[in-house]
């Protein structure tokens, strides 16, 4: 078993607890590969913010439970050689199963999520609270669900979403005994979280979603004040990203987002943690796709992975310093 220590990363308590007092929140990026890692430490570094490096279960999947631990331990140095020991936590998303959260805290990570959201109340319940006595005992801190979000991410995937139910939350906070809690009020997973028929259009012609329940939000407050709470399924989706990919042959139909203006406003109330995956795809493929398209010769991964770097690098100095607000609280 490795501690989460002896890689240098820390757990979500403490930078939770600041980010809950300054109104702002952590941004929580996925990654499965070392160019997204090297530009997650390269802006949150240059912005001084504080991040939470995600990893999914087909991420680990993907890259390799054993490389992605030592890529998070290698991200802490990469964050000191670039000059600011920013907090770095490492944190399992969507965690299916026991077994999958106990692996993953025995192989150094500092924070996981358990999500039962799909099962009966008191199965979630219990499974969370059974995640939470295993984590608690190693000192990781763990994020349950309430509510489910449509769309599909990696692994995730749901047809329709279920809002959460503030008559729920403290209840279910108290038996599990959870750090953070994930919660359900509009946004999804993936870049088509909405279709054009449930989005208005405004004065520029361009399609707006509905808004987010903010009216649910602040009554969850009310149940649970002072308690970090997690937004998931929170990529905007640039239409800029989604131009470059269309006009370089790609073939995204309908990708609609949740407006960064309400994102924002989140960020100030008790959302601790906002998850982005989706829009870093598009910042990565739209790079990529403009190298290929432009340059067909090339065939060095340096030369379209580079690019890709930079350009979600640029992404996520934006998202952090003016929509999550968390510039300059490392």
């Amino acid at each position: 078993m490795v501690s989460y220590k002896e890689l240098g990363l820390v757990n979500s308590k403490e930078i939770f607890a600041k980010a809950f007092a300054g109104k702002y929140a952590i941004p929580a990026f996925n990654f499965n590969n070392m160019e997204q890692m090297q530009a997650i430490i390269q802006a949150c570094v240059e912005s001084s913010s504080p991040v939470i490096l995600q990893v999914s279960s087909g991420a680990r999947k993907y890259a390799n439970q054993t490389l992605l631990r030592y890529m998070a331990q290698g991200a802490v140095e990469y964050a000191k050689e670039l000059g600011k020991n920013i907090p770095i936590v490492l944190h399992l998303d969507h965690g299916d199963s026991f077994e999958l959260c106990k692996s993953c805290i025995d192989m150094g990570f500092s924070s996981v999520m358990i999500d039962g959201s799909h099962l009966p109340y008191e199965e979630n319940v219990a499974l969370t609270r059974k995640v939470v006595e295993y984590a608690h005992a190693h000192d990781v801190t763990v994020e349950g669900e309430l509510g489910v979000l449509a769309g599909v991410e990696d692994e995730v995937s749901a047809e329709h979403h279920t809002y959460t139910e503030p008559d729920q939350v403290e209840d279910f906070v108290k038996k599990t005994g959870v750090d953070s809690l994930a919660i359900s009020i509009g946004t999804s997973h993936g870049a088509n979280k909405f279709k054009p028929e449930q989005c208005t259009r405004n004065a520029q012609g361009v399609l707006v979603p509905p808004p987010l329940r903010f009216d649910i939000l602040k009554e969850i407050e009310k149940r649970i004040p002072g308690f970090p709470i997690v937004l998931h399924g929170a990529s905007s989706v640039p239409q800029d990203l989604v131009a470059i990919i269309n006009s370089n042959g790609g073939a995204l139909k309908d990708a609609i987002g949740i407006p960064e203006e309400q994102l924002r406003e989140a960020a100030t109330s008790a959302v601790c943690k906002i998850n982005i995956d989706s829009d870093g795809r598009l910042a990565m493929t739209a790079a990529v796709r403009e190298v290929f398209a432009t340059k067909p010769a090339e065939f060095d991964p340096r030369k379209y992975l580079g690019p890709a770097r930079e350009s979600l690098k640029a992404l996520y100095i934006h998202k952090v310093t003016n929509v999550l607000g968390s510039a300059g609280k490392a």
